[in-house]
């Protein structure tokens, strides 16, 4: 391999850190804690002081609920993939059904779990 081959990896890498720097930057002249902020102590959203009773808060139990249907959500996007080249592999005879099920076993008995311990019941 030449060094011209990683020319588009180091620009990468340079845009990457440049922008880093820039959002730091950026950050520190204009952020919140900035001595020139004349914003800083100022009411938020409108200027008019909040009327009424602030939000209600929600029970643990919906971001227990929450973080688990994000969890499962992104454990389903990972099958995705798989459906979609499980022909290629089995036609170029490589094993992917073993680590596959392996997957979903820990899937099933994560569930499971959840179950036992009575995350997903509202009523408790």
């Amino acid at each position: 391999m030449e060094l011209m081959d990683y020319i588009p990896v180091l620009i990468q890498v340079g845009l990457a850190l440049a922008i880093g720097a820039a959002v730091l930057i950026v950050s520190q002249i204009m952020g919140q804690r900035s001595p020139r902020n004349r914003f800083k102590d100022s009411a938020y959203e409108c200027g008019l002081p909040p009327e009424g009773e602030r939000a209600a808060r929600f029970s643990v139990k919906f971001y227990l609920t929450a973080m688990l249907f994000i969890l499962f959500d992104i454990e389903i996007v990972f099958l995705i993939p798989w459906v979609l080249v499980y022909r290629d592999f089995l036609s170029n005879h490589l094993p992917i059904l073993t680590p596959v099920l392996f997957f979903l076993l820990l899937l099933v008995a994560g569930l499971v779990y959840e179950i036992k311990k009575g995350a997903l019941e509202w009523e408790k």
